[in-house]
């Protein structure tokens, strides 16, 4: 089965748990590499994302993004956008839509987003 943009990240949420959606192909495709190459950390994030997409206390592994990347833009909307870290390169980006209780992975993937460096 293909993923891609507006597909669910499986399986569905239980109740109380946030849906996870991909926001663009890309994101769905560094998702499966995230999966295949450090499954464990991928799971976990999975989970933190299902039931506590933006933690009250952050952490150097899940935190929100700084600058010009701490909000994303989905349908005309404006949302925090957030990290956590997979793995020491590994990143997974996603957009907390709190109304909707959806995040929306913006980008995964096992490499570094240069975005990010300064």
């Amino acid at each position: 089965m293909s993923l891609g943009k507006n597909d669910d990240v499986p399986p569905p949420p239980a109740k109380g748990e946030y849906h996870i959606k991909f926001a663009n192909r890309q994101a769905a495709v560094g998702w499966r590499q995230l999966m295949q190459q450090i499954p464990a950390n991928t799971n976990t994030a999975w989970h933190l994302m299902r039931k506590t997409p933006s933690p009250a206390v952050e952490t150097d592994r899940h935190h929100r993004l700084k600058f010009a990347l701490a909000e994303g833009v989905r349908g005309g909307e404006t949302f925090p956008q957030w990290q956590i870290e997979v793995s020491g390169g590994g990143r997974i980006w996603y957009l907390h839509d709190e109304n909707r209780q959806t995040c929306w992975v913006t980008q995964a993937g096992t490499g570094h987003p240069r975005q990010t460096d300064r």
